[in-house]
């Protein structure tokens, strides 16, 4: 049996001017690669500047994260934009972070939409389309990171972009292969224990339980940790310790 391998990744860079989300830093040395935050939903240019420069430290892979255009939602509220309109603010971000990381000695590996730009993707595929075209008129080299299953790393495959199928630690799943939505009290796993147990069963038999009880199979190319928690450090270093312990290798899907 080949040796399971799988990367772990983050939404870092959520900062912004004076406020600081997350321990970006911390986490580094447990993460393959980091979804950073573009300006839109969070970030402006020095936090993106500093979080490039961390990633490069600790040796993991840039990503560009963009996302909806509302700090105050913190781009997790669904907003009524055109393909045209995804395809705009998707180049406008992803250009941003190519050229601060270029200015660090960096380049970038992948593209990760955030929060509803994310989910939106995931089942409308115009958009979808949109958010693979604007990779791939940009930098069609990247790797396209989207749920498993989804119109967006459908919409990639069929451009012949690089994809990633993501699966989430933290997050429960309905029988269709969905996540919950945020809005439900069940959405959220807030028992570690429980996390660790999903992450290990997806990597390393390709399936999930869903809310309905239910097995779905899953493709997990890359996990998602989320860096904004209050025990994300500590589950991150369980998280990254667990896998070693089973035996699975830890590594960027474009080191594969």
């Amino acid at each position: 049996m080949p040796t399971p391998t799988v990367d772990l990744n983050c939404d870092l860079g959520e900062s912004f001017g004076t406020w600081t989300l997350g321990q970006d830093e911390a986490l580094m040395p447990y993460l393959t690669s980091a979804n950073i935050a573009c300006g839109y939903h969070a970030g402006d240019p020095a936090v993106m500047k500093r979080t490039v420069r961390a990633a490069l430290k600790h040796g993991v892979a840039l990503g560009a994260h963009p996302g909806l255009p509302d700090l105050v939602g913190f781009g997790r509220r669904n907003l009524d934009i055109s393909p045209e309109e995804a395809f705009d603010l998707t180049v406008y971000q992803l250009g941003a972070l190519q050229a601060i990381a270029r200015a660090e000695g960096g380049t970038l590996h992948h593209l990760k939409p955030h929060g509803a730009l994310y989910n939106m993707a995931a089942t409308n595929a115009a958009l979808a389309e949109a958010l693979a075209e604007a990779v791939y008129q940009v930098q069609p080299e990247l790797l396209l990171y989207g749920l498993v299953g989804s119109e967006l790393t459908r919409a990639g495959e069929k451009l012949g972009l690089r994809t990633a199928h993501e699966v989430f630690a933290d997050r429960t799943y309905q029988a269709d292969g969905t996540l919950t939505p945020r809005r439900q009290p069940d959405a959220l796993i807030s028992n570690a224990d429980a996390a660790l147990a999903q992450v290990l069963r997806m990597v390393q038999h390709g399936v999930v339980r869903s809310q309905q009880g239910t097995d779905v199979a899953m493709r997990a190319d890359t996990v998602c940790l989320h860096g904004d928690g209050a025990h994300a450090l500590e589950f991150a270093q369980g998280l990254h310790a667990a896998l070693r312990q089973a035996g699975v290798r830890l590594q960027t899907p474009a080191a594969r």
